[in-house]
Order: structure tokens, then sequence, then C-alpha cells
């Protein structure tokens, strides 16, 4: 690999690439924590729309970033295309997206301290993680891989001998869960903790508890969340004679299907399918809410469930994943096997019927989403951009200059 040329001032701005970000002042920047964040950085991940947990982090990281007085340039994998026809056209959309998109980075990442990728598996990792990591190697700038996605096990499975030269040109591998860390440590790769975030001022409890029981969902409605199982699960627990409705806040293929069996079991006038809410509309429904249900069948630490604990919103969940690794049964959440609708209408009707229950949950679940506040991630976070750019002080010094 030859090497790089000098990365130019890191305050120029190519037309095509989002700055987010604000100056604070040095007295606001010396009450946060002693460890200095990046004057620089290239962020690569999704955005919404549609919202979702990788898109609505990527998001939250790059503005909690910016009031922290780091310059960060984000470079949307998800951009839309242009033309937008292209769209319709599964092999030579990927082209049409790929193509600008390695532009971008290659303008981006040459002149920053650090590029911080968000990833996940299967195309995404190829089409998305692969370039950005290729690209920082390419220029010796300092590159942190925040993986996330429920299906890395199997992914590396498949495509461990793809993966692991990558992962190899990455300064740094950090995971949200002790699951994720655990699967990349049986294909001998390290990884560290830095988890989630979630926003305790948007999301905190209602003041008062709702009177009527109200479920919500707030997946998207995907085979891998098996909304199916929820709506079952609720026809149960209205079988049973409780009163309740149920909200289902997201969108994706299976929306008509899902709708048909909300009338197929006879809770159509029950159920409110809401669409896709952002993060400005969410903390509102979570305050309206009793229960949380979250019935899916891949799942590393959703942040649905971080939220839903900062919401002072009891949970019941299925045990798959890494969701055991982000909440106890019996202490922060109740958990179920997966597909399996009187399991999850049995622990719904427990929480109906037993508020003493229900109260408990909501507390453990207050306490235990405080470990997700920024201010607790930052030092983790910020620890491992430190560690990052001192194994490349060259570049770092390089681009302060």
């Amino acid at each position: 690999m030859g090497r790089a040329a000098r990365p130019e001032h890191a305050h120029a701005r190519r037309p095509r690439e989002r700055v987010i970000g604000r100056v604070v002042t040095s007295q606001h920047a010396g009450a946060m924590a002693e460890r200095p964040p990046p004057r620089t950085m290239v962020l690569v991940g999704p955005l919404p729309p549609p919202s979702g947990g990788m898109a609505n982090q990527t998001r939250q990281l790059a503005h909690l970033l910016g009031n922290e007085d780091c310059r960060v340039t984000v470079v949307q994998v998800n951009a839309p295309y242009r033309p937008a026809a292209v769209g319709h056209l599964p092999v030579v959309r990927a082209l049409f997206r790929l193509l600008p998109y390695v532009v971008r980075l290659v303008g981006a990442i040459r002149r920053t301290e650090i590029v911080h990728v968000m990833a996940n598996s299967g195309w995404a990792w190829h089409l998305h993680a692969c370039p950005a990591i290729w690209i920082a190697a390419w220029f010796r700038v300092p590159t942190v891989v925040n993986y996330r996605g429920g299906g890395l096990d199997a992914f590396l499975a498949r495509q461990a001998r793809w993966v692991a030269p990558t992962l190899a040109r990455a300064t740094a591998v950090v995971v949200p869960s002790t699951f994720l860390q655990q699967v990349f440590a049986q294909y001998g790769i390290a990884a560290r903790i830095v988890p989630n975030i979630v926003d305790l001022e948007q999301f905190r409890p209602a003041d008062f508890p709702p009177g009527r029981v109200h479920v919500v969902v707030t997946r998207n409605l995907e085979p891998i969340y098996d909304i199916g199982t929820a709506l079952r699960a609720f026809a149960r627990v209205v079988a049973r004679g409780t009163d309740a409705s149920l909200s289902i806040a997201g969108s994706g293929p299976e929306r008509s299907a899902l709708e048909a069996l909300a009338h197929q079991l006879g809770v159509a006038e029950r159920v409110r399918f809401t669409g896709r809410l952002d993060n400005a509309q969410l903390p509102a429904l979570y305050r309206s809410a009793s229960i949380a249900l979250n019935p899916s069948l891949v799942d590393n630490l959703p942040v649905s469930l971080l939220e839903a604990m900062a919401s002072g919103v009891p949970i019941v969940t299925t045990d798959v994943g890494g969701i055991p690794h982000v909440v106890e049964h019996d202490v922060t959440a109740l958990l179920v096997p997966p597909g399996n609708p009187e399991a999850m209408a049995s622990a719904m009707q427990r929480l109906v019927d037993a508020p003493e229950l229900a109260s408990r949950l909501r507390a453990a679940g207050l306490e235990a989403a405080r470990r997700y506040a920024w201010p607790r991630v930052r030092c983790e976070l910020f620890d491992v951009y430190a560690e990052a750019l001192r194994s490349a002080p060259s570049v770092a010094s390089a681009v302060a200059r």
C-alpha cells in the first residue's frame, strides 16, 4: 500500500457530504468528561427515512458528537436513488448507489482524523462497511467498526473468510452487547462493548399510568419481527376478558397480511397500525402504553427495549439473540420463547393481573436504562476513539494541523 497524501484541511467541505455539529464554549466542553472527542470524524451509516434502530442511532450519534465540539461528516449509505426510477431495478440500483457512495467516502475520509462505521451483516456489510474500511486503511485513517445486528453468527458461519480480512484493517471493533462480543470471540475477533444510546430526556415515564390496557409494538412489519405472533397473543388476552388495545408502530411489506390477520382473529377494531413513527412521535406512544411487546425472532440489543425501559413501560419480549444480555427475566422484563403466542399472552396477562409485578419491572427498567444514557456511553466511546487515534498518531496530527 502506498503512502497516503497528506489530508486536506479538516474544515474543507464537499457539496455532497452532510456535516452535522455545532461549536460549544470551552467552559461547556470542560464540564464534560476529561477525555476529549476527536476534532473531526466521518460517520458512515444509514439515516432515516426509514426510521430504524441503526438509522436512528447514526443520526443521534452525529448530533451528540456535534454537541461535543466534534465536526462530524455523515456519509449516508442509504442515500436516495438518482434517478428515483433506478430504485426499482434490483441489480442496477446497487451500482447507482455504490459508485457515488465510494466517491463521497474518498472525499471525506482523506481529510479526517477518524472513521466510525455503523456495520451490519449481509449485503450491507459488503456494499457499505467494506468500502469504508478499505478506503480508510488506504489513507491510513484509524477506523472504528461499530457492528450491530442479530444475525452475526449465521453471517460469520457462511462468510468469515471474507469478513476477517476486512476487519483486520479496522483499528477497533465495538459492539453494543455481550452477545455479539461472544459471537466475534468464537471467530478469534476481539470486540469491545459500547452500548446503544437512549435519550432519557426524550424517553421518560408518563406522569400517570394509562387507564385502559394499551399494548404497543414498535418493530417494523417484516418477517424477522414476527408481528403475527404478537397479534395472536393479543387476541388471546382479549379472549380472556381483558379490555385492551394494541398499537403497532412500524412499516413494512407484511402490513396487508397483518391487517387481514387482525380481522381473522376478530380484534381489528382494537388494533391500530400507526405506520412508521419517528423519534419525535415515539415517546408519546410509549407514555400511553401499559405493556411493550417485542416478538422478534432474531435480535441483538433492540433500541426499542431501551426506549420502553426509559419510558417506564413493562416489557414482554422473546428471549432470542442478545436480548437476555440486555434484560433479565422477572427483573426488567418477562421473557418468552419465540413464535409462541400462548406464552406471550400468559406473560401479558401476568402484568395485567399483578400490578405490583408491573410496578417492579417498571422501576427496575428505569434504573437499567441509565446504563445507556449518553453521559455513560460517552466515556466508553471516547476511550475507544482515543486508543484508535493513538494507534495512528501521524495521521491524527496531520489532520489537526
